[in-house]
């Protein structure tokens, strides 16, 4: 059975048929939200920043939300492949191993998940910030969802108050939603960021070591889950939540970038969702011409069927285990080894001279 399969838009079909897969074509690797979903990309993220990439000099836009943003700024901590796998397999044994404080049987509060998670960043990023802003080749980009309004403070009733008005606004058009969330975009020093964001109200702010951290936090902060970021060092004021809300799955409008470049993208599923708020809006999932120059790298579903359980790790797993966490570590480590045959069957795949992808 394949585990891997390569789909993309017309553009980069037709460049994978004519030169196959090679790394100095590419410009940008976006790196979507999704929890723990993200885990099973962790042996391919090895791969392509610790020996494919390697192989080429070009500068490379580094693009994610939420577990994204750590996986993508995790890449920029190693300079070389034995660094690049250290910190990737450090980043999975973090997450699947992952716990906090609560009562049996019950989920633990926002304010304790964050201020553990918080204590995650400060154990893996302290003290090394200046390497992912500083990296010779790749420029960090992270990805978060400011509030508006009523969400520009976090509140008992506010919230929830605040996000019913979002997705009801999210419901009429995806540009309504910047009435209540905008995006905010934290990126490195460097070469400027080559897509364009005029498709939804964003803001670009400079990452320093001084946000570092909190910008990251923000990133990964799931409303409800998480408590928000408030007043990020050196950005607007406001609280700060998920990028994944306003850029669930990296919808932008690659296509736009200068130059022939590609946009490579290994990602959890084949359809690539604008917002968190638009998972239920099928309407949504469709590819667009935004999407014409990127290849795509996903898991077979009939491949997703033999790891645990037969599904993708994901947050369902925290109430399925409850308070086994031995239990759910040993099925997340499971599917990541699984895993492994994303990065060997994309290896093989850029052997071949010609790479003829499917369809987005």
């Amino acid at each position: 059975m394949q585990a891997l399969q390569i789909h993309a838009g017309p553009r980069a079909r037709a460049r994978l048929a004519e030169r196959g897969l090679r790394p100095e074509d590419i410009r940008v690797l976006p790196a979507a939200a999704g929890g723990p979903k993200g885990l099973i990309l962790g042996p391919l993220d090895q791969f392509l920043f610790g020996h494919w990439l390697a192989q080429s000099s070009q500068q490379l836009h580094l693009l994610g939300a939420s577990i994204g943003a750590w996986r993508m700024a995790t890449a920029c901590l190693g300079r070389t492949a034995v660094e690049a796998q250290a910190n990737f397999e450090q980043l999975a044994d973090a997450y699947v191993h992952q716990r906090y404080d609560s009562l049996p049987g019950k989920m633990p509060k926002a304010k304790d998940v964050s201020r553990g998670f918080a204590a995650q960043l400060q154990t893996f990023f302290g003290g090394r910030e200046h390497l992912a802003l500083s990296h010779p080749r790749y420029r960090l980009h992270l990805f978060t969802s400011r509030g508006q309004h009523v969400l520009a403070r976090e509140g008992r009733w506010r919230t929830p108050l605040g996000y019913t008005g979002a997705f009801m606004a999210n419901l009429l058009h995806r540009r309504s939603l910047g009435r209540w969330l905008d995006r905010v975009v934290f990126s490195a020093p460097g070469e400027a960021l080559g897509v364009p964001l005029h498709d939804f109200r964003s803001q670009r702010v400079a990452l320093t070591e001084q946000n570092f951290q909190p910008a990251l936090l923000a990133s990964c902060s799931i409303p409800f889950w998480l408590q928000a970021v408030h007043d990020i060092p050196g950005a607007p004021r406001g609280a700060y939540w998920d990028g994944g809300i306003t850029d669930y799955h990296l919808h932008l409008d690659y296509a736009a970038m200068p130059g022939e470049g590609l946009v490579l993208y290994p990602h959890f599923q084949q359809q690539v969702i604008p917002g968190w708020l638009d998972k239920a809006l099928k309407s949504r999932h469709r590819p667009t011409s935004c999407l014409d120059n990127v290849v795509l790298l996903s898991p077979h579903p009939e491949w997703i069927k033999t790891l645990p359980r037969g599904k993708l790790p994901d947050r369902n797993d925290f109430q399925h285990f409850g308070d086994d966490v031995a239990g759910r570590a040993k099925a997340w480590l499971r599917a990541i080894a699984e895993s492994q045959r994303l990065r060997d069957e994309f290896a093989s795949a850029c052997e071949r001279a010609s790479v003829q992808a499917l369809p987005l």
